[in-house]
This record gives structure tokens, C-alpha cells and sequence, in this order.
């Protein structure tokens, strides 16, 4: 079922949205060369108490996962593009990670994604990243009332083709607000015009994902970390929007 937010609870989203916001930025400071995974996740586990929130992740157990999961954020380098177990590992010259984070403030969630490259950028994956941020906002453009869930797909996709990225449709966006996943899904492929429509109120986190060579996709023996099947580099981005009379606004903005 889908549930439409009142401006009252658009507004409390947003505060959880900021909060997000600024900690994946601290992060984004702190994945340099030779910082651990384990230290990122202790990171976030102190913001998290700090502020009284409560992280979506931990004890967090899906269909679809090995549950239940045990860490405050998703950390995926590399070839791994969702889910990543925060583990002992040290960031190495080049490495591509992914920051996945959702959290509930006063019972209303907001989720966001990051990828950034660890030292010495390679130019392919520049260009992987740019391309998901490119499909990010491209999806938030047209995510406005009047027109169809599609059309936030076609948008995604459309970027993809043009980056020469193939698509996979398995894992996708989704709605939020009182929990992390609520309805409808959000395909990163679709036809415009199609689908449910964008009305006022409703809340989605849009998150396209794409690998440089594949759009297939197996998960680790740690029953979560979901890697690219042929082992290419992969990236991610992730906002949590509303849909207004206006258009739509982007929730997961530091303050």
C-alpha cells in the first residue's frame, strides 16, 4: 500500500534527511588511503548515538538477505555495489566505494547513497560514478505530479544507454517514510508514461546503480554483499525525494 505524506511529515523526513546528508559527507572526507571499512562503520554508530537516532540496517533482516544484518551502513568497494558488510579491510589507492545509509529520526526515515574514489581516480570509474549521479538527478527532474513512476525509470535507463551501461532491474528504488521500504518499487529501466502515478506526498528513495560491463549480479557467501558477475567496477546514488505540487524536492541535503 501506498502512503502519502502530509507537508507536516514531509518536514520531519527532511530533518532525518540533513542528518544523513552530513554524516555521508563527514565520510566522504575520511575514505582516504589506509582508512578502515570498520572505522567508517564506528564512525556512523557514534553520529547515530549522538543524535539519538536509530539506524534502519541493524537487525535488518529481508527476504533477500542472510540476516540479520549486524552494521549501521552498507560499505561496497569495487565490484560490490550493494549491501557491503562493513569488514577489516584498509581503503587502497583507487578503490571505488559505495556509502549506503538509512536512518530513523522520531520515527521517520530518510536514505541516501554515495560513491567516491579512493586516491588516484581511474577515468572509467569517474565516468561509472558521474554516470549514476547523472541518472540521479535525470530521474528527479521528471519526478513531478502528472507524471508516471516510468517515467523516473526511463530517465534512470536512459542515461545508462547513453554511458553504454546495461541496466539490471533485481534491486532498485523504493518508497519510505515510517520504515525504510515501503510501496511502490522503483525500477532503474521502464517505459515513460507507465506505472503508478506521482502525486503529492509521496516519498521514494531513487537509487541507480550500474557496473562497467555487466547487468548481472551474484551475492557474496556473507549472504548480503551483492557483487557484479563479472567482477567490473560499480557505483551508486541514492537521494530520498517528496513529491510537491512543485516538483520534487530532495530530502537527503546537508544542512
Amino acid at each position: 500500500m501506498v502512503e502519502l505524506k502530509s507537508a507536516e511529515e514531509i518536514a520531519r523526513m527532511r530533518v532525518t534527511g540533513r542528518f544523513v546528508a552530513d554524516v555521508l559527507a563527514e565520510l566522504r572526507t575520511k575514505a582516504q588511503i589506509g582508512m578502515n571499512l570498520l572505522e567508517l562503520e564506528a564512525i556512523v554508530r557514534e553520529r547515530i548515538r549522538e543524535r539519538g537516532a536509530v539506524s534502519c540496517y541493524v537487525d535488518y533482516s529481508p527476504s533477500f538477505g542472510r540476516g540479520p544484518f549486524r552494521n549501521t551502513i552498507c560499505l561496497s568497494v569495487n565490484d560490490a555495489v550493494l549491501h557491503g558488510l562493513p569488514h577489516d579491510y584498509a581503503l587502497r589507492d583507487g578503490d571505488v566505494l559505495s556509502m549506503d545509509l538509512a536512518v530513523s529520526i522520531d520515527g521517520w526515515v530518510a536514505d541516501s547513497a554515495v560513491t567516491v574514489i579512493v586516491g588516484t581516480p581511474d577515468p572509467e570509474d569517474v565516468r561509472l560514478a558521474r554516470a549514476t549521479e547523472d541518472a540521479l538527478a535525470a530521474a528527479i527532474e521528471v519526478a513531478r505530479p502528472g507524471n508516471r513512476m516510468g517515467d523516473i525509470s526511463a530517465a534512470i535507463e536512459a542515461v545508462a544507454r547513453a554511458n553504454g551501461y546495461r541496466v539490471n532491474t533485481e534491486y532498485g528504488g523504493h518508497g519510505l517514510g515510517r520504515t525504510m521500504h515501503e510501496d511502490p518499487h522503483v525500477s532503474n529501466a521502464g517505459r515513460p508514461g507507465r506505472g503508478f502515478p506521482l502525486t503529492p506526498g509521496l516519498t521514494l528513495a531513487i537509487e541507480p546503480w550500474f557496473a562497467r560491463t555487466t547487468d548481472r549480479v551474484y551475492t557474496d557467501p556473507d549472504g548480503w554483499t551483492i557483487r557484479s558477475a563479472d567482477g567490473s567496477r560499480t557505483a551508486h546514488s541514492e537521494h530520498t525525494i517528496a513529491i510537491t505540487a512543485a516538483g520534487a524536492e530532495v530530502l537527503t541535503l546537508p544542512a
